[in-house]
């Protein structure tokens, strides 16, 4: 305890001067408790001092114990030395005798094997003798298994001598076997009874030599059953490519004919499979000299009749030693073109779509397992062996191929209607689709014959064919005028489109969409069918971006259309006297007529083009008429401040025709984006017309507010709409060219705004969505209404004062013109 914890300790105890009566007594208790701890103390020291000399006792009695403990341990392992010396010395003798026993054992099987091996060797030189090809198989198996006992001791002289005779033996085996199985074939079969019985036992012998041996006899004996098809057709008559099926019947009815005969070869020779094998080398090598030789480019008939006679060959050989059905995979990957994202499926059918794939994956899965069982040695692929030998030849096929897909283009385009039919969910031409499906036609004759270079070769076609067909697409769609009378008429370069022609451009755009679809669907299956090596050149992209093209040109046409059917609604806004106009009315009629051709126009457009394709069409137009809307209102001639005011109506009219096109349509998934478009296109109008609408002393400060990006020489014509002489032109183009075209803020407010009463100022800012001609259509139509009738001698200042007021808002309509 510190000096400071003790003093807090006392203040405790004795916090006044009455208590300090109890010092005495507590004193006493403390002396007490320190004697009462010191007595503890020294007992605990005593007992310690205890505990520490009988530790020390135990210490040494454990110590003692462990050298006890060793003591013992040494003296058993003495013991067990001596135990161990003993027993050696007793079982030296026993493991002497039991070496010799072991010794005694191993000669005497050996010496009986030697004898067993002798014996068996005599017996098999005797039966190879007598032709007993039965009794000499199994004894083979009995020599063969003898002689591998004796590995050992091959140095050994008699050994040596026994192996010596052995394989003598087997040479002459080898030679009766060989000499007897040369009269198969010949007819002796038929006049020694026994001839055939004698040959399967030959086949033990054979089984039982080397496997060398077999192969030599089965590799002999197919090269000896082809010597005579060699002969037949290698002559001049029959070595002829249209002769080729002659030669597939010749080796389906020889092993029809010899199929019992060969029923001596066991079923693990393969002798059928070897033969076919032997047949299809030779074939293909003399199919090979035919076609490389021919003087004339082969008859395409005879050459695809040759090939498919082929396939089928090959096929059937496929089936019966082992093969899977190719074909009708190929089938479904070339039915599924066309069937994507252009047709409507139902439920029930996806359902089917997929359980036809699974049953045919099921079915794929059963031959496989019953390839496996059924494949002889290594799984031999007949597919191609004779086949591919054709490949280098088949470019007559695709040259016809191609020929014949031009001429039916053709027909197709000569016969198309440009129209659909009433009632078709469809609003595709049907030379599209007629012309997808011969190409599935095309590849299905192609797939069945070849899925190698000629494949790749057909695609190539394929593209070719589409891209023409792109073109002709191209070709029909309308055209501007040309020649003298059109550049006399001011009409070069003009599209004019009717109402048909508007039903034929967004059919032929359509169609396109669908080309690039289904073309991609054809690349996709293409790829899946055709050899792996040259699926990675399988591409439709060039194609693809051929009927972009044409979708592109199309909309861009139907635009141009619309744009000619504008020019006399705008050549009469021009006419209009807005120089003279005593009043606002309602909007002019050529808003109306520009309103009259989109209701008549777009709902068709809407119907027929998808919603991608109408929101592009929808953005080219607004783009388009936007700015020829402004262009045209410095075609005009002089504009008052009334004539300003009825084509701000206007525009704000022309500008609500556009944003309700996409419901006109019946297309507004995308409203909200092509309503910014609009509004970002049409304000420069109205900006134009609230610059014209502006007094004289401040035109050029709310010309480079208003129109930004504008150039001296709009400014210009904006002086010549407003009517002011060239004279009075002058100082404001020097003013404004001193201060440049951009945006400049005034150091002072206008000298007009000062002289607005104040009053009706703060009136008219009271209430935002009125101030301005950016107020709703209803606001604007009341406003101009009450300027017409006169009841706003000053629009101009009231106009300006609203503007300057508006300068210094934080929010509003006007605050974002001069924040831009």
């Amino acid at each position: 305890m510190d000096k400071s914890s003790a003093l807090e300790y006392i203040n405790q105890m004795f916090p006044t001067e009455a208590s300090l009566s109890g010092v005495e007594p507590l004193m006493q208790k403390i002396h007490s408790e320190i004697r009462r701890v010191d007595a503890g103390i020294l007992a605990a020291v005593r007992q310690q001092s205890n505990s520490g000399t009988k530790a020390k006792e135990d210490l040494a009695a454990a110590t003692r114990a462990v050298k006890e403990l060793m003591y013992k341990i040494r003296e058993i392992k003495t013991k067990a030395e001596q135990s161990e010396t003993m027993v050696q010395e007793i079982c030296r003798d026993i493991k002497k005798l039991d070496f010799a026993k072991k010794h005694i054992t191993t000669t005497i099987t050996a010496l009986h094997r030697l004898t067993m091996l002798v014996s068996a060797v005599e017996q098999l030189q005797v039966m190879a003798s007598k032709r007993q090809y039965k009794e000499a198989a199994a004894q083979l198996e009995a020599v063969n298994q003898l002689c591998s006992h004796f590995e050992a001791y091959r140095d050994v002289p008699k050994i040596t001598e026994l192996r010596e005779k052995f394989k003598n033996i087997k040479q002459i085996l080898k030679s009766h076997v060989f000499s007897d199985f040369s009269s198969l074939g010949t007819g002796k079969e038929s006049e020694e009874s026994n001839l055939l019985q004698q040959l399967s036992e030959a086949c033990l012998v054979v089984d039982a030599l080397e496997a060398s041996v077999r192969e030599e006899l089965v590799n002999n004996f197919c090269s000896r059953e082809l010597t005579s098809y060699e002969q037949i057709f290698e002559g001049a008559e029959l070595a002829k490519l249209d002769k080729t099926e002659r030669r597939y019947a010749w080796i389906k009815r020889r092993m029809r004919t010899n199929e019992e005969i060969w029923t001596i070869f066991p079923s693990s020779w393969h002798v059928s499979y070897r033969l076919c094998i032997q047949f299809c080398k030779k074939t293909r090598k003399q199919l090979e000299d035919i076609l490389n030789y021919q003087k004339e480019k082969p008859d395409v008939g005879t050459l695809l009749l040759a090939l498919q006679r082929t396939l089928e060959f090959e096929d059937e050989l496929a089936e019966k030693f082992g093969g899977g059905t190719r074909g009708r995979e190929v089938g479904n990957e070339i039915e599924e073109i066309g069937r994507g994202e252009n047709t409507t499926q139902s439920a029930s059918d996806i359902r089917k779509k997929y359980e036809k794939k699974f049953a045919a994956h099921q079915g794929n899965a059963t031959e496989e397992k019953d390839k496996e069982l059924s494949v002889p040695g290594a799984g031999f692929n007949f597919r191609g062996i004779i086949s591919s030998c054709f490949e280098p030849h088949l470019t007559v096929y695709t040259e016809l191929e191609e020929k014949t897909l031009m001429e039916n283009l053709e027909k197709l385009v000569q016969e198309e209607t440009w129209d659909v039919e009433e009632g078709s969910q469809s609003s595709v031409l049907s030379s599209s689709m007629q012309l997808f499906l011969i190409i599935k036609r095309s590849l299905k004759r192609c797939s069945a014959l070849t899925k190698n270079q000629t494949l790749f070769n057909l695609f190539k076609v394929f593209q070719r064919v589409l891209k023409a067909y792109a073109t002709k697409l191209f070709a029909r769609l309308p055209k501007g005028g040309t020649g003298i009378v059109a550049a006399a008429t001011g009409m070069d370069g003009q599209i004019k489109t009717s109402d048909r022609d508007e039903r034929v451009i967004c059919y032929i755009v359509n169609s396109a969409e669908y080309c690039t679809n289904t073309s991609g669907e054809l690349a996709e299956s293409v790829s899946k069918i055709i050899d792996s090596q040259l699926a990675d050149g399988v591409d439709m992209s060039e194609v693809q971006d051929e009927f972009s093209a044409v979708i592109t040109r199309a909309l861009v046409t139907l635009v141009q259309g619309l744009e000619t059917k504008f020019d006399n609604e705008l050549a009469a806004m021009t006419r209009v006297p807005w120089g003279t106009l005593e009043s606002v009315g309602d909007q002019s009629e050529y808003v109306n007529g520009i309103n009259m051709i989109l209701a008549s126009s777009i709902p068709i457009l809407g119907s027929l083009l998808s919603p991608i394709y109408f929101q592009f069409f929808l953005d080219k137009l607004a783009s388009s008429l936007g700015p020829r809307f402004y262009a045209n209102i410095f075609k005009c001639k002089q504009i008052s401040e009334t004539g300003a005011q009825q084509m701000l109506l206007d525009t704000q009219a022309v500008k609500t025709i556009l944003l309700d096109i996409p419901s006109l349509g019946h297309q507004t998934s995308r409203a909200a984006s092509y309503a910014k478009f609009v509004s970002r296109e049409m304000s420069k109008a109205e900006a134009l017309l609230k610059v014209i609408l502006s007094p004289i002393d401040s035109v050029a400060d709310t010309y480079r507010a208003l129109l930004p990006e504008g150039t001296p020489m709009e400014f210009q014509r904006i002086l010549e709409l407003k009517g002011l002489k060239k004279a009075d032109q002058q100082s404001i183009l020097e003013d404004f060219n001193k201060h440049g075209p951009g945006i400049t803020k005034p150091s002072a407010p206008p000298p007009v705004a000062t002289a607005v009463p104040t009053a009706p100022t703060v009136s008219l800012i009271q209430n935002p969505t009125s101030a301005g001609f950016l107020a709703p259509r209803e606001d604007v139509l009341t406003r101009a209404a009450a300027l017409g009738r006169g009841a706003a001698t000053t629009g101009f200042k009231r106009f300006l004062a609203l503007t300057e007021a508006a300068k210094d808002r934080k929010d509003g309509p006007f605050r974002k013109l001069f924040n831009a």
